[in-house]
């Protein structure tokens, strides 16, 4: 199971890093998709504050807004990204989110993924993203919540 959801992490990461180079937008002046009136993101699971054991499976919620894959032009719609101890403030509302080990794409429209994460406590936030990855305006982001890792 574990080496499925790896291989299957590396084939969407695969795909979403070859669309992340084929797409045709400029980065000097990103056009930011405006977010749907009312839109929010959350987490499902786990909770703030919760103590969870590897692996970690996240689900991840939309109101107001449908998911779609990256690439997709679909109105109404973006897909998630989870930054993993990654601060609000950090963000480029501006640019297209990086793909890094902390600022995870789920470009497939997935809305849940299972990790195995050191052990410690971490933050999660989510931050939904357009077609191209850009997040929307104003920015579709969750509360961060913070979970311990044994």
């Amino acid at each position: 199971m574990k080496k499925t959801v790896l291989y299957a992490c590396g084939m969407i990461f695969a795909a979403t890093a070859a669309f992340a180079d084929s797409h045709d937008h400029g980065h000097d002046h990103i056009e930011r998709t405006p977010a749907p009136e009312g839109a929010s993101v959350y987490f499902i699971s786990p909770s703030d504050g919760e103590t969870v054991s590897n692996p970690v499976t996240f689900r991840f919620g939309a109101r107001g807004i449908g998911i779609a894959p990256a690439g997709v032009d679909w109105p109404d719609t973006g897909h998630h990204h989870m930054l993993i101890n990654v601060s609000p403030d950090e963000i480029d509302f501006g640019a297209d989110v990086p793909f890094s080990d902390t600022h995870l794409h789920f470009g497939g429209g997935q809305t849940e993924t299972t990790l195995e994460l050191p052990t410690g406590t971490h933050t999660f936030v989510l931050v939904m993203g357009d077609q191209f990855h850009v997040p929307h305006d104003p920015p579709i982001i969750s509360e961060m919540i913070t979970v311990t890792v044994e």
